[in-house]
């Protein structure tokens, strides 16, 4: 069991920055204020044998496994230390089946009596592709395996209630809880913000290349619109750059910022008043760490798509404003109350309000299990 006696938390995780990804981003978030709150450290064991190869990030012990094997991760485990599972398929094997992971952890839960805990990030591409893609072969197999991860492990965690549901009808405990955590922010939650009167008139566009390639190539004049109805005079593309020539935005030069620190996204959020997203369909919001990024920075969160639908508790023109509208009504006053709400939202499930809710699972864990 985890608590405030013990010294270390086992995080298996993809991978960590400096590789660009969300669920690294998370996992090192994570094990800050873990060991910020609780005097615990993390011990990250990365599931990917051609990482950086490092063996510390900051002050956290890092391993790698030497190849893709139940062998090379179970020499990774120690016995007496719990384990924090970010799961996401193809984090872990090109085309999302790490039936390695699944039979490494099934005999280390033989052999602990530790609790294992996991984050699915993903579950299975349940919307899988045409009969030509790998996802549609695989999918079944995927579902197998995430199934019998979902029932090695003590306690499962997701990011949105259609995942939890769908873990639900999964488990063999048909009525199992399934903890649902909307992720929080990986760039900084800012205690004090001002309000979008007080700001600089800049729009945000971060995100992943491909979601922000989308914005420059189809929701151009969805974008123009935004930026004519809130009279934006500075347009901020942050993240890889995309390789395209940027188009202006209603004659405004957009400002590149490439790949760049937290510290200063932070600060480029905190003087903007809207912050627009592209391919995230509104009912994948709470698993969007940009999403979450710009309600934690008290921006107007912009978002392409057409769905009306109210999903984790997020509903259109409360908590987010949707780019395909006319704008004809959107000002700073309505957008105001729609950041003020889209922050009070992610109030709920901040950063600290995670680990301390994560570190009580495992402190409050009871383990009776039979020997095998």
């Amino acid at each position: 069991m985890l608590t405030k006696d013990s010294k270390t938390l086992l995080q298996i995780v993809p991978s960590l920055p400096p590789s660009i990804g969300g669920i690294g981003d998370y996992a090192l978030n994570l094990a800050r204020q873990i060991a910020r709150d609780f005097a615990i450290q993390t011990h990250f064991i990365i599931g990917n044998p051609h990482g950086q190869g490092a063996s510390k990030i900051e002050s956290f012990a890092i391993s790698q496994v030497s190849q893709r094997s139940p062998q090379s991760l179970l020499s990774l485990l120690p016995r007496e230390c719990p384990i924090f599972l970010n799961y996401e398929g193809y984090g872990y094997a090109q085309r999302g089946y790490p039936l390695w992971l699944l039979q490494g952890l099934q005999q280390w839960r033989k052999e602990s009596q530790q609790p294992l805990i996991t984050m699915f990030h993903e579950i299975y591409p349940y919307h899988h592709g045409p009969p030509w893609t790998s996802s549609f072969w695989l999918s079944p197999w995927q579902k197998k395996l995430a199934t019998k991860l979902l029932n090695i492990s003590d306690r499962a965690i997701t990011s949105k209630q259609n995942y939890a549901t769908l873990l639900q009808q999964l488990s063999h405990e048909k009525n199992r809880e399934i903890l649902v955590l909307p992720v929080f922010s990986n760039i900084g939650e800012p205690q004090e913000i001002l309000p979008l009167k007080q700001r600089r008139r800049r729009i945000i566009i971060f995100g992943h290349y491909n979601s922000r390639t989308l914005v420059y190539r189809h929701n151009l004049s969805s974008l123009e619109r935004v930026c004519q109805a809130l009279e934006i005079q500075e347009v901020y593309d942050i993240g890889v750059p995309t390789g395209l020539q940027l188009p202006p935005v209603n004659d405004i030069t957009v400002t590149e910022m490439g790949v760049t620190s937290a510290d200063t996204i932070s600060q480029l959020m905190l003087e903007a008043v809207a912050g627009f997203l592209c391919f995230i369909p509104p009912e994948y919001l709470a698993k969007s760490t940009v999403f979450a990024s710009y309600c934690a920075h008290g921006l107007i969160p912009i978002i392409t798509g057409r769905s009306t639908l109210s999903r984790d508790g997020l509903e259109r023109d409360r908590h987010y404003y949707l780019a395909d509208s006319d704008c004809s009504t959107l000002n700073l006053k309505q957008g105001q109350t729609i950041a003020n709400c889209a922050r009070e939202w992610y109030s709920h499930h901040s950063l600290q309000k995670q680990a301390r809710e994560i570190f009580s699972l495992f402190a409050d864990f009871n383990i009776n299990r039979n020997s095998p």
